[in-house]
């Protein structure tokens, strides 16, 4: 077998901390998120904090078993975090007032990339081992990583024998790398979220609503997971999403999910990135039945809406009673970010026969999460003007083509029951008599 090194050999090994050195004050840098963070590098950036000053660290969407190493009182002047997704290696840091995020939708974060809004001098990879063209690739992380290298001056990459070869967009050949570092680093896993009874209800609401022959875009965690255990008896879907997961492999594997009937990339399983277990990553190596592209083209809503009846499936934190959504913060504590909900739901509302479905539960802790008004501080990641289907365990709701005060009825409809008195008479005195004509 060639070896890695042997189909580098026109690449400049070095260890981490040498590789690390081409990084200078005041240069920005991506990083690469997903599951496949490149820790043997961030840590020997880390190491150099003494030395540097004013290093801008971009980052989006990714999963770390710990916090960053950079996220720390001593390399505050050193390191300043800016990312547009605020996951949980940095979330603690930003909160504190430390870092910061961008809001962006996360499909238009590679144009800040390629209009030099957002200048890239190095990013730090991990990809997989080359293959007999000499070409690697970053697997599972197509996202940001795929713009934000190609603007790169400097490409720095980990050779990690526990990255899968995919493909699509996260590849380029070796002579593109400027140092290259052996690694063999597991990438994290992330354990399929086990819906419990209230997540099986929305799940079972969902997948009611859904058509053989639907394209699904599926979000992370225990009601997406519901909803895609509830799809078995479905026939001829397909999968255009942003994360592909652990939760779509028994669809694959059972040829539910068969890609037949899709417009784009039609036999194709698409996503921008994956996080699930070694069974996933292994199941994309070399799969060309799976393709994974920049996220600026598989969050584009007129993208979405060639491919017939997108289902557009995420979680949600609260809701109004208009059908404001909020799924990136908790009041003021920032949370997560917009990631790809809104340009699935304007997908999905621009493809023949599509719907978009936002769920929760209905409450959680004896709090209510419909609300007459948003938790102040709450961002507005849906607007009402966009909401569709909104799923509790309690049913699911239509708004589309509904007045403030239907939606306001319909949502008390599916609101926890200890609390529909109460938003009654919110919803009363917010509307008036034309709402109470409803009762």
């Amino acid at each position: 077998m060639i070896s890695a090194r042997s189909r580098l050999r026109t690449v400049t090994w070095r260890s981490a901390d040498e590789a690390v050195k081409l990084i200078k004050s005041g240069d920005h840098i991506y990083i690469q998120g997903s599951t496949s963070i490149p820790e043997t590098l961030v840590a020997a950036m880390t190491r150099r904090g003494h030395e540097l000053r004013g290093v801008v660290l971009y980052s989006g969407f990714s999963v770390s078993e710990r916090e960053a190493p950079y996220c720390k009182p001593e390399y505050k002047d050193s390191f300043l975090v800016d990312t547009c997704f605020v996951s949980n290696n940095v979330r603690k840091w930003i909160n504190e007032g430390y870092g910061a995020t961008t809001p962006r939708f996360l499909g238009e974060v590679p144009g800040l990339f390629r209009d030099g809004t957002w200048p890239v001098d190095a990013v730090l990879l991990n990809c997989s081992r080359p293959n007999e063209e000499g070409y690697v690739s970053y697997g599972v992380s197509a996202d940001l990583a795929t713009s934000a290298t190609e603007c790169a001056r400097i490409v720095i990459a980990q050779i990690n024998p526990h990255m899968p070869f995919s493909y699509g967009d996260p590849v380029i050949h070796v002579s593109r790398i400027d140092a290259a570092v052996e690694v063999d680093d597991p990438l994290v896993e992330v354990p399929t979220a086990i819906p419990g009874e209230k997540e099986t209800a929305i799940g079972n609401a969902i997948a009611e609503i859904i058509p053989d022959g639907a394209t699904l875009q599926i979000g992370v965690g225990g009601i997406p997971n519901a909803v895609i255990r509830a799809l078995e008896n479905h026939k001829h879907l397909g999968l255009h999403t942003e994360a592909m997961t652990d939760g779509v492999l028994p669809l694959i594997e059972k040829g539910i999910i068969d890609n037949s009937l899709k417009k784009v990339y039609p036999g194709k399983s698409v996503a921008c990135l994956a996080l699930g277990s070694r069974r996933l990553y292994d199941l994309m190596d070399y799969n060309k039945d799976m393709i994974f592209k920049d996220v600026a083209w598989t969050n584009d809503p007129f993208i979405i809406a060639q491919n017939p009846k997108v289902m557009s499936i995420n979680s949600c934190l609260e809701i109004d009673l208009t059908g404001q959504i909020c799924a990136d913060s908790i009041g003021q504590r920032l949370f997560s970010g917009v990631g790809g909900q809104h340009d699935f739901v304007y997908g999905a509302s621009r493809s023949e026969g599509g719907l978009s479905f936002l769920a929760m539960t209905s409450s959680t802790k004896g709090i209510s999460k419909i609300k007459p008004v948003l938790t102040p501080g709450a961002g507005v990641v849906t607007t009402r003007f966009q909401t569709n289907y909104v799923v509790t365990e309690h049913g699911a709701v239509n708004l589309r083509g509904k007045s403030l005060p239907e939606r306001a009825k319909l949502l008390i409809s599916v609101a926890d029951p200890a609390f529909r008195e109460e938003l009654d008479r919110a919803a009363a005195e917010r509307f008036g008599y034309s709402y109470l004509r409803l009762r």
